[in-house]
């Protein structure tokens, strides 16, 4: 088979507004297990986006976007149903912004042969394809965005943040997460940014610059933790709707104590809900329950929810509850973006007793 006839079948995004899921919702919170786990799930989301005084954060791990879950987001997103994002590289880089370039995830299967995959430059996402030489497009512009900035160090956030603005610039018709964050102000944070298809356009942006002994463009994921932390602090009450584990996770967890490190009374994430397939007898993070985050002080107990369901499963039917239920409609923007275009406020006082010690 050549490769037009291994990439023919385009994945589809779901579109949570032509369903209206909540009487299965309100079936599944009278039934057991996971079903019943999923419903309170549900509603708890529905009460954080209600809780007016509440900063959503959305978490993205695993691959998402290639397996149609983009206008979901994009919907909670226009529906002002977030406020910020923490994401693993390869959702907004190698999947968002590649598919706003025109370029497209295809239906494949698990059960063809890797090697003749490779020898056609087709990458595999367990069943899903990319045509790596679009990829490799991907990575091109990405150091084309690098070589046009101030060569300086970035918070992801803001670097992202050029991504956008380069979408709005070309790509303005686009259904893309990166772009829809630029123009509704919400940050996006991507703690591990070089682990993605931006890694390898920012290394070659970094070596050609060193070879011509000219200065560069760097990530600093410290500056991600501080701007991560000053939207808590911003914000005050904070829920998490965390979708996979991983870095983001454990990113968004630890601004509660990376603010009180900093000598700020602030509150746990009073809500959070977690979408998962991981379990916790490992000790691993990404299946850590959030009553164990409770130990550490930075989940409270009243309303949190582990969910254990795939992911395509799950989501669209927690989103589309909250849709549906439409508290969305009377809840005002955030624009957390807006926050770092003024002077950083950021006090220290813990830190300077400690020190004083």
């Amino acid at each position: 088979m050549q490769k037009p006839d291994l990439l023919h079948t385009t994945v589809e995004h779901y579109d949570i507004k032509k369903v209206n899921v909540v009487p299965v919702i309100e079936m599944m919170e009278k039934t057991a297990f996971q079903a019943r786990n999923l419903a309170r799930g549900a509603k708890i989301v529905d009460e954080m986006v209600a809780d007016k005084d509440c900063g959503i954060i959305l978490t993205l791990a695993g691959s998402l976007i290639s397996a149609g879950q983009k206008n979901i987001i994009l919907d909670m997103m226009r529906s002002n149903m977030i406020d910020a994002i923490v994401s693993t590289g390869a959702n907004i880089v190698d999947q968002d912004f590649f598919e706003a370039l025109g370029f497209r995830h295809y239906q494949g299967t698990p059960f063809s042969s890797d090697n003749d995959l490779r020898e056609r430059h087709i990458d595999r996402i367990y069943d899903t394809f990319i045509d790596e030489d679009e990829l490799r497009v991907c990575d091109e512009i990405i150091c084309k965005i690098a070589n046009a900035l101030e060569p300086r160090p970035y918070s992801s956030r803001a670097f992202i943040h050029e991504i956008g603005k380069y979408l709005d610039q070309n790509f303005r018709s686009a259904d893309s997460i990166v772009l829809e964050a630029y123009r509704r102000g919400i940050p996006i944070f991507v703690p591990a940014f070089s682990d993605c298809s931006a890694g390898f356009g920012l290394v070659f942006h970094q070596v050609s610059r060193q070879q011509a002994g000219e200065p560069y463009v760097t990530i600093d994921s410290v500056a991600d933790f501080r701007e991560l932390t000053q939207i808590k602090i911003e914000s005050g009450v904070t829920g998490l709707i965390m979708l996979g584990g991983g870095v983001p996770k454990n990113f968004v967890q630890d601004i509660v104590v990376s603010a009180e490190f900093l000598g700020y009374d602030v509150d746990m994430h009073r809500y959070a809900v977690q979408l998962t397939v991981a379990d916790e007898r490992d000790g691993a993070l990404s299946g850590s329950t959030l009553k164990e985050a409770n130990s550490w002080g930075k989940v409270d107990l009243a309303k949190e929810q582990m969910v254990f369901g795939e992911i395509t499963v799950t989501l669209p039917l927690i989103a589309g509850y909250a849709y549906h239920k439409g508290s969305w409609k009377a809840r005002k923007t955030r624009q957390f973006n807006e926050i770092f275009n003024a002077p950083s406020s950021l006090k220290a006082s813990g830190y300077a007793e400690m020190t004083a010690k």
